[in-house]
């Protein structure tokens, strides 16, 4: 229950999003409003915060918890829409936008979501239960070819030919239904030498269905080329992720953008641009923080800042 209330690297990102009273401010991943409230407790009457989340279970919450709070907007969207959202309430420019990515703790304990491998549950994973692609419909109807895909690209799974070969066959004779089954297929078809390692063998095929149902990666990139439009001058983006897919997408965006790549034939040397980056290296959690919180241990934030 504590990590309902304590994201990852809060402090740092409240650091590094450096508040103004009476800024505005977008939480492009409200959950259950850590971050929200840390940056609230920093805004005077004027400053405002918008708050998005696509999980209506998040939503109804956020709703009640801030529901006398006046300079709280809150929008039940994905990040990925940030554009259209902001447009719609007259944001032309706004000071910080934060996003803590991937699955929340309620999301992770809660076994009817089906993102965990510790639980059995039907296989979902949709963030937005709304979404008409879960898990389930992944396992059963993609095509093997698909199925390798998603687990090479978005699990890193180097040869996943059993276990997809598994899956082809156990659902030719009834559809696989949990989360258990799916597990159990997995641990059946690996390389024993993995069934013996620190990790589970199943983390990384649950990762990439979930990124594959949430369409993850795509909003990501999304959601860098669209904020940066709106950052005010000395205006932050922070962005925390969990894996490396996220990571090399944020840090290749970040580098991207701060230079203005030139053609070569063009004489002179690159020249910088509006934005700055803020974090040479990610900054990383404490071994503290790991330690009360191992959901933290591969988390990493980036940032840039407007300039002009």
């Amino acid at each position: 229950m504590n990590n309902l209330h304590n994201p990852v690297l809060l402090n740092e990102a409240i650091k590094v999003l450096n508040i103004k009273p009476n800024g505005i401010y977008v939480d492009c991943t409200c959950g259950r409003g850590g971050h929200t409230n840390k940056i609230l407790s920093c805004l005077n009457s004027q400053g405002k915060i918008i708050c998005l989340d696509m999980d209506s279970d998040a939503f109804k919450y956020l709703s009640n918890e801030f529901k006398d709070k006046k300079n709280v907007i809150l929008v039940n969207r994905n990040f990925k829409d940030i554009k259209t959202i902001l447009n719609s309430l007259d944001i032309n420019k706004v000071d910080g936008i934060i996003a803590d990515l991937g699955v929340s703790s309620p999301m992770f304990d809660d076994a009817n979501r089906g993102f965990s491998y510790h639980f059995d549950a039907r296989l979902d994973m949709r963030m937005d239960q709304n979404d008409e692609l879960d898990a389930y419909m992944v396992i059963n109807s993609y095509e093997p070819k698909e199925l390798t895909r998603v687990f090479r690209t978005y699990g890193e799974v180097n040869n996943p030919r059993n276990v997809v070969n598994a899956i082809v066959n156990q659902r030719k004779l009834k559809p696989i239904e949990t989360t258990g089954q799916l597990v159990d297929i997995i641990k059946n078809n690996v390389n024993k030498k993995d069934l013996f390692k620190s990790k589970h063998p199943a983390r990384v095929y649950f990762q990439a269905l979930r990124i594959e149902v949430n369409h993850e990666l795509d909003n990501l990139k999304q959601l860098l080329a669209d904020s940066v439009e709106f950052l005010n001058k000395d205006g932050r983006l922070v962005i925390i992720t969990f894996h490396s897919l996220e990571d090399r997408i944020v840090k290749q965006f970040f580098n991207d953008i701060i230079v203005t790549h030139i053609p070569k034939e063009v004489p002179i040397m690159n020249s910088n641009t509006d934005y700055e980056l803020l974090t040479r290296k990610p900054i990383v959690p404490t071994e503290n923080e790991i330690a009360n919180n191992n959901r933290a241990r591969s988390a990493k934030l980036r940032a840039i800042r407007r300039m002009n």
